[in-house]
This record gives C-alpha cells, structure tokens and sequence, in this order.
C-alpha cells in the first residue's frame, strides 16, 4: 500500500533549487536506520522533533519577559512556531526545501534554558568550559532524548540546528557565521524577524517602551505595524537572497536582505539590546530567575545522587549532568524546586 510514497516525494524534490538540499542525498545520520516508506528523512527529522520531551516543555518556558502576567507573552515555544512560518515562507519563495526548514526551526532552540537567556548567561558562568543553547540543542537530540539515545537527526538538521545561534553579532555582519545548507541559513535569519518584531509586541504590552520610541528608520523603512514589519523583512530577503534560478554570473547562493532594509533590522535589534534585552537582566524577576538558578547549581553539586536517574547515567562530569538537567527545566519546575531546597535548609 506505502511502497513508493516517500520515493515519490523524493522525486517532487528534483523540481526545487539546484541548490535546495535534496532528502535522498542527506549526509545521513549518526546512526544508520532503516528508511521511512512515507516519509523523507526530513520530515522523519521534523515529526521526531515535534513529538520530543524537550519540544513540549518549551511551552513554559521564556522567551524575554519572566512569569508575565498577561496570557498573550511569547514563550520560547510560540517563538519556535513562528521561526517556522517565516523560515517556510522564505523557503517556498526561493524554492527550498521546506521539510529541512520547518525540521531545523522547530528545533533551533530544544536547548534553551529556563528564564531565557538570563538562564543561558548563568549556567555559561557556572559550567566549567561554558554554555551555549545551541550546543546544548545538539546535545538534547543527540543524547538527552529517549532515555539517553537521542532521535537520531539528520546531518543537515543537526548543521541548522547548531549553528542557527548569532550572538551579538550584527545580521549578515562580520561574525553572523555559515551554515551548511540554504534552508539553515534561512532558518537562522528567520530567528531574527521573528523576535526583533514579536520582543517589540511584548516590550510595549509591558509598558518598557512605547509605539513612538522605534527608530524613525525602523518605522520608515520597515513599517508601522507587527504585520507590516514582518512582511518587508520577508519579502526583501526573497528578493534580494541570490539563489541562481535563472540569475546569471552567481556561483555561491546566499540569504541575504538589500542594504536599506538591512540597516534598518540591525537598528531596531540594537535598539531592543539597548531599551529591553540589557536593562531586563537587573528587573527583580531577573535577579530572583538568576539566584534560583545558582541555588538549583549549588545544591545538586552537594547532592549529586538527587538528580534523575537519567542524569547520573551519563558518562559526563558532574557538573555537566547538573547543567543538563537544569537547563532542562520550565521556569514553574526550576522556581518550584528551588523554593523545596531552601524550605528544608530552613528547617
């Protein structure tokens, strides 16, 4: 009844860019597995990915604004979801791959912590060699997952997934880094339209900042509105990504945004920097995220045998099972615990 289905979706794959990467000719995997009869090795990746411990906690867990009272916030999940719209919409565009593209952005960020990057900045300080969330991303799908046996992605999935992460760097600027295959390079610029527009939505529902106080460039260049925004953003990196369908004298495709609409997407990102990301790291919700954390730390470096049995089984260091498991963690599981720990050293 299946035979041939995933074969046929392979042959579909040959109508994409020449420079689109094909299922058939995936790197493989880190473990050879027999192949799916209805589904490409991407969208395998994808459903693997959505079906994952790790994608479900993301849910409760932080994207920018920590325990938020209003109920319309992004959480690190609603950020994943629409990383992959705008990443598959971009792709459809350039005549991508789409299930590499929606794989890599539903698992960009499975390794972030609870509390955001406030979280990711403290456990980078306690673990002996440092921290990064998209390390730890790599980490939870090729080893925390399934009990210690990981789900087994893909190559190209597991490039995207690891090398998404920009840290300071400018977009498309000095340090902004390659990734090995179009649709990663996507998914890492659609990181940064999703949350230098929906990080603005949250700012102003939290009264940090207002309407009126974005960049006239911002709003000349991108747009007045959420929608608006998004929308030219997108529509420049289609027009202005050189993927040689029928482009002449290109020789290496790449994403890119025209050098307006780029200043202006580097302008609103600092300004996030400057008016919410630096000045949330002192709001009193960050200070308590940050000490329930050290605490979380310290504790388990004292008592290692309390940690899951999944942890102690790992043939790592005891710190590193430690991070593994806090890094884990929703921000309700860490406060909770946290809050256990110092009532019994109370007491």
């Amino acid at each position: 009844m299946y035979l041939g289905v995933r074969q046929r979706i392979e042959e579909r794959e040959e109508s994409l860019s020449p420079y689109a990467a094909k299922s058939k000719f995936s790197r493989g995997r880190l473990r050879w597995e027999e192949s799916c009869p209805v589904r490409t090795c991407f969208q395998r990746d994808r459903d693997r990915i959505i079906h994952s411990n790790a994608f479900r906690r993301l849910k409760h867990k932080t994207q920018v604004f920590i325990a938020p009272l209003g109920d319309h916030y992004v959480t690190r999940l609603t950020h994943t979801l629409e990383v992959s719209q705008i990443a598959r919409t971009i792709a459809r565009a350039l005549n991508l791959n789409e299930d590499l593209t929606e794989a890599i952005a539903l698992g960009h960020d499975l390794g972030h912590t609870p509390f955001g990057h406030i979280g990711e900045e403290v456990l980078n300080e306690l673990l002996p060699g440092g921290f990064r969330h998209n390390e730890q991303s790599l980490r939870v799908v090729d080893l925390l997952e399934k009990d210690g046996q990981g789900l087994n992605l893909t190559w190209e999935v597991r490039d995207g997934m690891l090398k998404h992460s920009k840290g300071q760097a400018e977009i498309l600027g000095e340090g902004w880094g390659d990734v090995g295959t179009l649709e990663g390079q996507v998914c890492k610029i659609a990181d940064i339209v999703a949350y230098i527009n929906h990080d603005v939505e949250d700012a102003i529902r939290a009264g940090v900042i207002t309407q009126n106080d974005l960049p006239e460039l911002v709003i000349a260049t991108l747009g007045h509105t959420h929608a608006q925004r998004i929308n030219t953003l997108v529509c420049d990196i289609a027009e202005y990504s050189q993927l040689a369908n029928g482009q002449a004298n290109v020789t290496k495709p790449t994403i890119e945004m025209s050098s307006e609409v780029l200043k202006a997407a580097n302008s609103l990102r600092q300004f996030l920097f400057d008016k919410v990301y630096n000045p949330s790291l002192e709001r009193e919700e960050s200070v308590k995220a940050k000490k329930v954390l050290r605490l979380l730390y310290s504790h388990f470096l004292r008592q290692e045998d309390e940690l899951p049995q999944e942890f102690t089984s790992l043939p790592d260091s005891k710190e590193r099972k430690i991070v593994d498991y806090i890094a884990g963690m929703t921000d309700q599981y860490a406060l909770r615990l946290a809050d256990e720990i110092a009532t019994l050293r109370s007491q």
